[in-house]
């Protein structure tokens, strides 16, 4: 299964672009902090996602503040270079 769901803010946001198939899609940069539990030990994460946003939600998104923190849920991908992950954002609501 491939679903994520990351609490994260809003780091950037790059300029609303279109698809080949005429869809609205938008790119954004995720900072995401928390403590979770690793072998027993609690472990401080950072981490900054690239994230991409199709249709609908890429027109939501785009109204939203930068440094505003929201719950996305998605799946991950390759990126078109192919050499990271990209999280494929499906649905956000406010955290």
């Amino acid at each position: 299964m491939n679903h994520v769901v990351l609490t994260a803010h809003i780091a950037e946001v790059a300029a609303l672009r279109y698809t080949p198939a005429g869809l609205p899609a938008l790119d954004l940069q995720l900072e995401h902090g928390s403590t979770v539990s690793e072998a027993g030990q609690e472990r401080k994460v950072q981490a900054r996602v690239k994230a991409v946003a199709i249709g609908s939600v890429a027109e939501r998104l785009k109204v939203q503040a930068v440094g505003s923190q929201w719950r996305f849920t998605g799946f991950l991908a390759s990126a078109r270079n192919g050499k990271s992950l990209v999280l494929h954002i499906q649905e956000f609501q406010q955290d």
